[in-house]
């Protein structure tokens, strides 16, 4: 594996720009950020994305743009929204609402950690769960909230169709016995579960960002985010 991506490749890509886009947009609020950081696998990484840190509403309806560009561009059929609780009820609501300002309005829905037994009832909130049901969420770290998302989605009998996320880390899962696995989160989510996979940004891309800021202090960053490319890249 090369720790240098390649910028023909990416500028090949037709949704290239956007992901640069989106990349600096997630550096200059904050949510990307720089250092070292321990991961929930207990890895050091040069990088952290929290997508909690899109708490205001500019910040907010900026990402649900992103969102919504990237999924009307992906080609995915779905007929509505699902947002696994707790970050994808945010989400699941915010890109609906910027999907209807661009022209295409659709139901969405989401769950609730304990069944109510008063009012409606039940784990689900929002539209009626049926059709095509696109998943939205931040990031895909193990695929446990994914699966879970399926069970309900299929229980209600509708489809899940696919998975929306915001930056897919492109790195190695952890096994079951502790060890690196031969494949990533997002892979084993196509692969495993046979869902579609849209992400509006990689580790590809933000590399592809450092790179291009070769002049500036963000430079710095990109052998560190190289080499924790080589180790753990899929």
């Amino acid at each position: 594996m090369t720790s240098t991506p390649s910028s023909a490749g990416a500028a090949a890509r037709p949704d290239a720009p956007l992901a640069q886009d989106f990349v600096r947009f997630a550096v200059d609020t904050g949510v990307l950020r720089f250092g070292e950081f321990k991961t929930k696998a207990g890895r050091l990484s040069p990088y952290f994305f929290n997508a909690g840190l899109f708490n205001d509403g500019a910040s907010l309806g900026r990402l649900a743009e992103f969102y919504a560009k990237r999924l009307l561009a992906s080609g995915i059929e779905f007929d509505m929204l699902f947002g696994p609780a707790y970050k994808g009820i945010t989400l699941a609501s915010a890109v609906a609402v910027e999907l209807a300002r661009q022209g295409r309005n659709v139901p969405y829905a989401y769950n609730r950690k304990e069944a109510k037994d008063h009012g409606e009832g039940g784990t689900l909130v929002g539209a009626p769960v049926r059709g095509r049901v696109l998943i939205i969420d931040d990031v895909i770290s193990a695929g446990t909230s994914v699966k879970e998302s399926i069970a309900m989605i299929r229980a209600a009998g509708a489809t899940p169709c696919g998975v929306a996320i915001a930056l897919d880390r492109q790195e190695k899962a952890t096994a079951e016995d502790g060890s690196d696995a031969p494949w990533s989160a997002v892979q084993w989510v196509r692969q495993q579960l046979g869902l579609q996979v849209c992400a509006i940004a990689t580790l590809g891309d933000l590399l592809a960002y450092l790179q291009s800021n070769a002049d500036g202090a963000l430079a710095a960053h990109f052998p560190g985010v190289a080499a924790y490319r080589d180790r753990y890249g899929v």
